[in-house]
């Protein structure tokens, strides 16, 4: 043997092997690559987006219908209310007859009421002396008083409220101020 080289000398490092991995790692990026990609960026984009408003949808649906809920369950009784208020109307005129026994049951069947209605958040408006509101008072007279011009000077008929909402206005005389019973000369 003509030549020697030692072991070391001659072990030989084994071919690596590529794979697609290696390749890919190794290899430029390909420009349709790019492209490719920022096509799947703007797409995750715009689902993201689509995403973040659906959200925000369902929680101001979620919202709105709590509050939908929360005044039906409010309001669930107005018919009822009204209903009842003609009951009220016709024991406010048996209060007004002279029999001292039949009035006694009256005034308690009336307290009876009173309690019922404002457990349901039926109450009455209070109108008598004081200034006339359209959005509480129904005006059925414009009549002359000591009053002052504006003033609410008798209530025909008691107008009431349930929770914040008019459910029934009140039908009431409204003062048109004194009269000049004097003609100028």
């Amino acid at each position: 043997m003509g030549w020697t080289m030692s072991n070391a000398e001659n072990r030989q490092e084994p071919p690596v092997q590529e794979t697609p991995a290696s390749v890919a790692q190794n290899a430029e990026i390909p420009i349709s690559g790019t492209a490719e990609a920022d096509v799947q960026k703007k797409a995750y984009a715009e689902l993201n987006d689509r995403f973040l408003r659906l959200a925000a949808d369902f929680e101001n649906y979620k919202k709105r219908s709590e509050r939908d809920r929360a005044q039906t369950i409010a309001f669930a009784n107005e018919r009822f209310a009204c209903d009842i208020l003609e009951v009220a109307d016709n024991i406010e005129r048996a209060l007004k007859s002279d029999d001292t026994h039949l009035r006694e049951g009256v005034l308690q069947i009336r307290q009876l009421l009173s309690g019922q209605l404002q457990r349901h958040g039926v109450c009455p408006i209070d109108s008598l002396n004081k200034p006339f509101n359209p959005e509480e008072h129904e005006a059925i007279a414009h009549v002359p008083s000591d009053a002052c011009t504006g003033t609410i000077i008798d209530e025909v008929c008691r107008g009431y409220r349930m929770h914040d909402k008019v459910i029934r206005y009140a039908k009431v005389a409204v003062s048109k101020g004194k009269e000049n019973n004097h003609k100028e000369a």
